[in-house]
């Protein structure tokens, strides 16, 4: 069992069915909390152009041609990258693969000139709240309070040091758990 990484587009037939199980989810947790079209249109919200390079990129983490995760990023400002639509195929959990994911994306937000990920989560979302603190991304937020009177769940990191040459080798993914 292979795992690789592909940078693409939201458009690549391989990312549907991961796009689909993430827009389902979305609708689950949330249904028209955000708005009336539901998930749908937060998955709608950006064109794809938004996650193209030089200011974006779209990742799949692929098992045997097949996409089991994935991430993107876009432009939030100069130095700041925004990182959208972390996410794994709910039946392969708790194997590393968002940890997988989040790291790439940051080595590639780094080798694209930013120094900066901002990312939002949903406040039904427990499990990315705990990647994003366990992986050392800042809360913009109490984190004692109760999420729902936030909705949205602002985080940052600084990944300007990922792009040295010395950072150039990607580190273990022990090493990685353990950057602040």
């Amino acid at each position: 069992m292979s795992d690789t990484f592909l940078y693409t587009t939201p458009l690549d037939p391989r990312a549907k069915p991961l796009i689909d199980e993430l827009t389902y989810e979305y609708d689950k947790r949330y249904g028209d909390y955000f708005s009336e079209g539901g998930a749908s249109d937060e998955m709608n919200r950006y064109p794809a152009e938004a996650f193209a390079p030089p200011s974006g990129n779209f990742l799949l983490l692929l098992r045997n041609g097949e996409a089991i995760g994935g991430g993107a990023f876009m432009h939030y400002d100069d130095q700041t990258a925004e990182f959208k639509r972390i996410w794994t195929r709910s039946d392969l959990r708790r194997q590393g693969l968002a940890v997988k994911v989040l790291i790439e994306l940051e080595f590639q937000a780094a080798r694209q000139g930013y120094a900066r990920v901002y990312l939002t989560t949903g406040f039904r979302q427990p499990e990315a709240v705990g990647l994003y603190l366990k992986y050392g991304y800042t809360a913009l937020f109490d984190v004692n309070a109760d999420p729902e009177i936030y909705k949205t769940l602002p985080f940052e990191k600084q990944i300007g040091h990922l792009a040295t040459p010395v950072a150039s080798v990607r580190p273990s993914l022990e090493l990685a758990a353990q950057r602040p």
